[in-house]
C-alpha cells in the first residue's frame, strides 16, 4: 500500500454510549490533548500527521473507518484517553469497532493502540483487539520508531522500544514485547504543545459550569493545555500515571516514585498566546491532573498571564486539599482562574486515608472558605463507593458536600480503573469489574460514569447497585437543594438557576444495574 500520510491519530469515543441524553448539551467535548501532542512530536521528527477527533465531528465508528481509508496512513494511532483523567477504559468499546472496522475494509492498515488503559493492560489490548501493535508506555517515542520501521518495511519490529505486536507465522504466532521506552525529558523542545492546526476548533465546547452555568454560545471556543506530564501523588483510585510507569522504570525512578515534569513558563505562555490570539479563546482549562502544586511554576504562569490579559480569560485547573495554599489564591484569581477542581472525595476521614487522601475535615473547611472568599469557585469532587464506604460513610459524604457547598459538585462512583492500585486490589478479592463478563460486567463501558450500563465497584457493606443509587439520588438532591439553588442565584444569577433546573428536570440515566436489582 502506497501511502499518502504517516501517522492517523484517531480521537475515539461515543459521547452517546458514555453521557446518555446528558450529550445534547451538557457535557464537555474536549480537545485530544496527548494526540495532539504526540502529534506536534511527529511533526517535529518530519512525520506528516493529521487527527480525527471523532466525540467532536459526531461521526460513528464505521464513517471514522472510512475516513482512515479514505488519506491512507502509513500507521493508524489511536489515542485512547479520557473525557476524565482516569477514565480512558471507557473509550474501549468504541476503539474496538473502528479497529474491527478498519480493518474490515483494508487488512493491511497497521493499527497501533496508545494511552491508559492500552499502557495498563498491553498483552490484554493487543489479544482481544483486531490491531498489530500496543505501546506499554507514554507514546511518542514508540509511535516514531514504528513508522521508521514501516518505511524500511522489513518487517522487523524487535528495536522499536516500548512496543507489544504479534511474531512469528501463522499458525504460530505469538506475543511479544520489547525493552520499554524512556520518557520524553525534553519536552519543551519535543512536545511544544499541541498541533492546533490539526484539529477541528469550532467544534470545542466547555462545561456548563465552567462558563456559570452559561448557554451555549459562551462556551465556545474552548481549549485545553498541559503545563506539566504525570501526577506524584499516588490516589487508590487513579490510573493516570500507567502510561509513564514503564518509561519510569528505564529511566531509573523506583516504583514507588511517580514522575511528574514540568513545562517552561515561556512554552506555556506561547501555547496560551496562540489559543487566545489565534482561536480567539477564553475558556481555558489547564488539563493537567495536578496543576496546583509548586509555587514557582503555579506563581510564574499566573503572573505571566496576569501581566498579558488581566482578569479577561476563564481558566479552569485542579488542585487538592493539601496543596491549595494561601499564596497561591489571589495570584490564580487575578489571572482569570475562576474555578479549581478540588479533590474532596468522601466525608469520612477514615474512607479518606483509605485512598491517600489523608486530610482532616477541617482542614477540607478552611481551604474551601480560603478559595471562595478569593472570589474562585469550586468544582468539588465527591465519590461514593470508596473501599471503605458503608451506607453511613457515603450519607456523609453527602452532608459534607451540602455544608461545604461548592458552585459546582461532581459525584462519582469509585471505579478500578485498569492501571489503577484499586484495580489491582479488587483482583485479589475477586470482586466482579466491568470487564468481567462471566460475572455479570458489561464490558469496558462499564468503567463510564454515566452510560446505561455503569458497573461501579462494590464495597465490603455495599453492592455495586446501592453504590450507583446513591451516587445518582445525591446528584438530584444536591441540584435541586434550595440553599444550593439560592447561593447559584445570588452568584451566577437566575439564568443560572433556570439552567441547573432545565439539567435536574431531565429524564433519570438508564441504570442496568436498576432494571436488573428492580
Amino acid at each position: 500500500m502506497s501511502a499518502s500520510l504517516d501517522v492517523l491519530f484517531i480521537n475515539p469515543g461515543d459521547t452517546r454510549k458514555i453521557y446518555q441524553h446528558l450529550s445534547n448539551s451538557f457535557s464537555a467535548i474536549e480537545p485530544p490533548v496527548f494526540a495532539a501532542t504526540f502529534a506536534t512530536f511527529l511533526r517535529k521528527k518530519g512525520c506528516s500527521v493529521a487527527i480525527f477527533d471523532m466525540p467532536a465531528e459526531g461521526r460513528s465508528t464505521k464513517e471514522v473507518a472510512e475516513v482512515a481509508i479514505m488519506l491512507k496512513p502509513l500507521l493508524v494511532v489511536i489515542a485512547v484517553y479520557g473525557f476524565q483523567p482516569s477514565a480512558s477504559s471507557q473509550n474501549m468499546p468504541a476503539t474496538r469497532e473502528i479497529c474491527n472496522n478498519i480493518k474490515a475494509l483494508n487488512s493491511e492498515i497497521k493499527i497501533l493502540l496508545t494511552g491508559t488503559h492500552p499502557a495498563a493492560l498491553p498483552m490484554k489490548t493487543l489479544t482481544e483487539e483486531s490491531i498489530d501493535f500496543v505501546c506499554d508506555g507514554e507514546g511518542p517515542i514508540t509511535i516514531h520508531e514504528v513508522v521508521q520501521a514501516l518505511k524500511v518495511g522489513d518487517g522487523d519490529w524487535s528495536k522499536v522500544r516500548g512496543l507489544w505486536y504479534w511474531g512469528g507465522v501463522h499458525p504460530f504466532k505469538m506475543v511479544r514485547s520489547n525493552v520499554s521506552a524512556p520518557l520524553v525529558e525534553n519536552v519543551d523542545e519535543e512536545m511544544p504543545g499541541l498541533a492546533w492546526d490539526l484539529l477541528p476548533m469550532g467544534k470545542y465546547r466547555a462545561h456548563n459550569w465552567h462558563c456559570n452555568y452559561g448557554d451555549m454560545v459562551s462556551r465556545m471556543p474552548y481549549a485545553s493545555i498541559l503545563t506539566s506530564f504525570g501526577c506524584p501523588f499516588r490516589c487508590e483510585f487513579c490510573c493516570i500515571q500507567a502510561p509513564f510507569k514503564s518509561g519510569e522504570r528505564v529511566m531509573g525512578y523506583k516504583s514507588e516514585v511517580n514522575s511528574y515534569r514540568l513545562r517552561s513558563l515561556e512554552a506555556v505562555m506561547k501555547e496560551i498566546h496562540c489559543v487566545v490570539q489565534v482561536y480567539g479563546i477564553k475558556n481555558i482549562k489547564i488539563h493537567d491532573e495536578m496543576f496546583v502544586l509548586h509555587p514557582k511554576h503555579v506563581l510564574g504562569i499566573a503572573e505571566a498571564i496576569k501581566d498579558r490579559y488581566g482578569d479577561s480569560l476563564n481558566i479552569w485547573a485542579y488542585a487538592r486539599i493539601d496543596t491549595t495554599k494561601p499564596v497561591f489564591l489571589d495570584a490564580l484569581r487575578s489571572a482569570g482562574f475562576k474555578w479549581l477542581g478540588i479533590g474532596i472525595e468522601s466525608g469520612s476521614a477514615h474512607v479518606r486515608e483509605g485512598a491517600d487522601k489523608s486530610f482532616s475535615d477541617n482542614d477540607i473547611r478552611k481551604v474551601c472558605e480560603r478559595v471562595k472568599s478569593a472570589g474562585i469557585n469550586i468544582g468539588g469532587n465527591f465519590i461514593f463507593g470508596l473501599p471503605d464506604d458503608t451506607h453511613e460513610t457515603m450519607n456523609e459524604t453527602f452532608a459534607l458536600a451540602l455544608e461545604i457547598m461548592p458552585e459546582m459538585a461532581n459525584f462519582y462512583s469509585a471505579m478500578a480503573y485498569p492501571g489503577s492500585r484499586l484495580h489491582s486490589w479488587a483482583r485479589e478479592r475477586g470482586w466482579p469489574l466491568p470487564e468481567d463478563v462471566d460475572k455479570g460486567g458489561p464490558g469496558w463501558i462499564g468503567y463510564s460514569q454515566h452510560s446505561r450500563e455503569t458497573f461501579p465497584l462494590r464495597t465490603e457493606k455495599v453492592d455495586a447497585c446501592d453504590v450507583l443509587k446513591r451516587r445518582d439520588s445525591a446528584f438530584i438532591e444536591y441540584y435541586t437543594n434550595p440553599s444550593y439553588l439560592r447561593m447559584v442565584d445570588s452568584i451566577f444569577g437566575k439564568n443560572a438557576v433556570s439552567h441547573i433546573k432545565e439539567m435536574t428536570s431531565l429524564p433519570s440515566l438508564k441504570r442496568v444495574l436498576f432494571e436488573k436489582k428492580d
